[in-house]
Parts: C-alpha cells; structure tokens; sequence
C-alpha cells in the first residue's frame, strides 16, 4: 500500500476514536460546569498526560522542528528552557487557582481572576484580551492543514475542512471532558513519537557517521546552523533571545486553555505529584525539535525550496526514513498533537462567551429572575453554538495566514496574553498585595508592550528623538520580530507595574484576601 493509503486508513481509524470519545464524554455532561471543566472527574497520571499535551501543540510538532530546520543548533536551547518555564508557572499558580477557583465555582480563568480582584471588569477585560487566543486555534488548524496536504495529499481546503469538521463534532459533544479524554490519549501517542524522535537524533539514524555526523553535515550545509548562537536570525542571536524563551513561557501553563484543567484534578492533594509528571512528560515532547535537525541533516536544503516549507520538517524525515505504514502511523500521532491543543482552546474559547460574558454579565443585568436551572441550561446550549461558531472565524484565520510559520503564528495569539497574566496571575499567585488597580495596570500594561514591541512599531520612529536612548530604541526595533524577546519584556512590565500601582492604591479587604488564599 502507498503512503497514502496507510494514511487514510489511519486516519479513518483516529477520527473514528475521536468520536466515539466524544460520544463517551458526552454521557458524563450533567450540566454547563461539566462542559466547562469536567470538575473533579481525573487522577494526576491521565491530566498530567492530557495537560502536557495541551501544552505543547503543533507549534511543539511542526513549528519547533522547522525552527531547527532553519536555524540549527541554536534553537535547541528553547526545547529544554521553554518546558522549564511552562511548569515553574503552574508550580508557583497552582495552587491559589486550583482552590480559590474551586472555592468561587470558577469555570474559565478569566472569571478567576475576576473574582480574585473582586472586579467584573477584570474579567471582561481578560477575556476581550483571550480573543487574541483566535491566532493560536489558527495556528492548531494550520498545523492540521500541513499534516492532510503532507501525508494525504489532499488540497489545502479539504485539508482544512476535515480538521475543522472532526474538532467540531466531539468538542460540541463532550467538551472539557472531550477535550480531556481525547487529550489523554493523544498525550500518550504524542509520548511515543517524541520518544521515537529522541532515538533516532541520538544514533543520528540516515546520516553517515551517527550523531557526530549530524553536527558535521549540518556545518557543510551552513555554518550558522551549528552554533550556540544564530545571528542570521533575532531569534536566536543573542543570549537574551534564549533567556527570554525562559521567561516568556512561565505564564504559558494558566493560559485559558490549558489552566482551566487544573479544576479537573480529581484530588487537590495530588497537585504536585501532577505538575512533576506533566513536566517530565512536557520535557519529552519539548525535545522534539531535534528532529529538525536530523530533519536539515537527513533533506539538506530540500524544505528551503520553492513550493516546500520547514514545517513539514519532521513529516518529512519520517517518510523519509520509515516504511510507508509506519510513517502513516507516526503522521497520527503528530496529528494528535494538533487536535490536543485545539480542542482546549476552542472549550475555553466557548466559555468566553457562555460563561464570562453570558452568565457572568448579562443575566446578572437583564434576566436577574431566571432560575439557576435555566441559566444552566441556556449557558451549555450557548457553550455549544460558541464552539461551532469560534471554529468557523478561526478556519478563516487559518486560510488567510497558512504561508507563516506555525510556531511563530501561535505566539501571535499567545505572546499578548502571557505578558497581560504574569502581573496579575503569577505575581498575584505570589503575593496577597496586589490590587484591582495593580492587575488592571499588569494587563494593559503587558499586553500593549507586546503589541507595541511585535508590531514593529518602535522602527517606525526616528531613533534621533529617543536622545541617550537611541541605542535601546534600536535594540528593540531588531527585537520586533522574536516574539518569545517580545512577550519576555511584555512580562518584566506586567510584573513591575502591577506592583508598582499595587503599593500605592488601596489593598482588597482582608476578609476577601483570607477567603481568596485561605483556600490555598
């Protein structure tokens, strides 16, 4: 059978157990909190599985290899430091969101945060500036685009629409427990391909001369692919590009999507024991992006052509080096990476909606006298329609901005949101000072510096004007396109304003602080 064939019969069979999982979660869906975060329903082995999977996505499969397909060995540092960061900041949030969201009844981490400042408007605005997570889906259905068009040959649309369809369909029925089902197992699929990626890097498996050839042929090919650093590109040409992948991933793990699992936990006792194995299983999958190296080793220059792209670094060097059944089978489970990330962030998405906007705003306002029984029921019906509806403006997105580099796509929508959360998330984790005006501050302030800094907008001005700071003002118009240096300084400023404007604006009342860590 040909490349294509095994391709579809796998790919007839994962779509298959994607939505019996669906119909499966769907039985466990009492009421719109279910839908919301499956509550209290899985053990620390499974959701740390399904959490690691989230994380990384096909940014980790596709994107992370094409970045070391491009730039060789100075990328290698982020596959270890962005999994560092990821878990120290569910280490340090973990439990003040686990508890005091179990405590309000939370069920997205935008309404957490609302009701840790005691403020609506903290909600509302954190969950306006969650819309931005549109990039991020795009970035998870573009991933699934390159996967159907590599290993089915199929045209971009149907690509598309095969990607969209199956997440639509067992996200609408079951969603959190869907998404975690789902994502537990594909947890374990994505473990085994790293693992198997991890093997054939170290024996150097298609290149003459094992690792040690690696390296070498890497430098025939070019010489700035086997450096500590890349000045070819300002992701990786300085020693901030690799310290600010560290930073700018710490508030990674609470984004809506994936901080929303921590309410899944069936035991709080087993916090930690969860975070030590989603970390050593997000390290696994970190790893990864040495297959890109292997991948410009084993192709040469052959992804850099016209038509080609260094996405397809790792689908590639699989068909490359595999039977056609086996490659079928490993392009599965890349595949499950996509879908694992996606349909957490559709579920989270849905609640922006349902949740944060619908139950928490407007029935409050406008339909006060409806009792809790139908406000359920409308949320879950409206979790529902979202979902469809999300996915649709984000198949869009995806169509429009399919030529970009996927890794760099998601931090688009991610970089904002996790310089908006490190003031007021992970410091407010920390510290019991920080006010309603500290975290509006934290927010906009985090935010606009990423927007600000990636868009480039700094060049657009003349350096003469910045006086005896001309030379920061042309740093950090070359910094404009690494989003990781980006949302690493959007961080610094998040943090600094927060507590800044925390000392010296009125502190919440101590009744509600207790309340807020007490439970922690």
């Amino acid at each position: 059978m040909s490349l294509m064939a095994w391709s579809w019969l796998f790919l007839v069979l994962y779509v298959g157990a994607m939505l019996v999982f669906g119909w499966v979660a769907s039985r466990k869906i009492k009421d719109a909190d279910d839908f919301a975060t499956a509550r209290h329903s899985y053990g620390p082995y499974f959701l740390a599985l399904a959490f690691a999977a989230s994380t990384a996505s096909g940014a980790t499969f596709l994107g992370s290899p094409g970045l070391s397909y491009s730039y060789g060995t100075a990328s290698i540092f982020g596959k270890f430091l962005y999994p560092i960061g990821v878990y120290f900041g569910v280490l340090i949030s973990i439990k003040l969101v686990s508890s005091a969201g179990h405590k309000f009844g939370n069920r997205s981490i935008p309404e957490y945060l609302g009701d840790r400042y005691q403020s609506d408007g903290v909600r509302l605005l954190v969950s306006v500036f969650s819309l931005v997570l549109f990039f991020y889906i795009a970035g998870q259905l573009v991933s699934g685009l390159v996967m159907f068009e590599t290993m089915l040959g199929l045209e971009p649309a149907w690509a598309l629409g095969i990607t969209t369809t199956v997440l639509v369909i067992y996200v609408v029925l079951g969603g959190a427990h869907a998404d975690i089902l789902t994502d537990g197992v594909q947890g374990f699929m994505m473990l085994m391909v790293a693992i198997l990626t991890i093997v054939l890097f170290v024996f150097g498996v298609g290149v003459s001369g094992g690792l040690p050839g690696v390296f070498t042929r890497l430098g025939e090919l070019d010489q700035n692919l086997v450096g500590l650093l890349n000045e070819t590109t300002p992701l990786y040409h300085s020693w901030w590009s690799h310290l600010a992948v560290l930073l700018a991933h710490i508030p990674l793990g609470m984004l809506p999507h994936i901080g929303n699992k921590v309410w899944a936990l069936k035991n709080d006792r087993d916090r930690y024991r969860f975070v030590k194995l989603a970390f050593a299983v997000g390290l696994t999958l970190g790893l990864l992006g040495l297959g890109g190296l292997l991948a410009r080793a084993v192709l040469g220059d052959a992804l850099l052509a016209e038509g080609r792209a260094a996405n397809e670094a790792l689908p590639a060097l699989f068909i490359e080096l595999f039977p056609t059944w086996l490659a079928a089978l490993i392009g599965v489970g890349i595949l499950a990476a996509i879908m694992s990330t996606a349909d957490g962030l559709v579920v989270s998405s849905s609640q922006i909606i349902a949740n944060d906007i619908y139950r928490r705003s407007i029935v409050p306002k406008f339909s006060p006298d409806l009792s809790d029984e139908e406000v359920d029921r409308r949320v879950l019906g409206i979790s529902r329609w979202s979902t469809v509806i999300v996915l649709i403006g984000c198949t869009g997105m995806a169509w429009a901005l399919m030529d970009m580099n996927i890794a760099l796509l998601v931090w688009v929508g991610s970089g904002g949101m996790m310089a908006a959360f490190a003031g007021p998330l992970v410091v407010g984790g920390l510290w019991r000072g920080v006010t309603k005006a500290g975290a509006y501050t934290g927010l906009v302030c985090g935010m606009g510096t990423f927007i600000f800094l990636h868009s480039g907008l700094i060049a657009t001005i003349d350096p003469t004007l910045f006086g005896p700071l001309q030379g920061v003002a042309i740093w950090l118009a070359g910094e404009a396109p690494n989003p990781y240096s980006c949302a690493a300084m959007g961080e610094l400023i998040s943090i600094g304003s927060t507590w800044a404007i925390s000392k010296l604006t009125q502190p919440l009342s101590k009744e509600h602080i207790e309340r807020v860590f007490g439970a922690a």
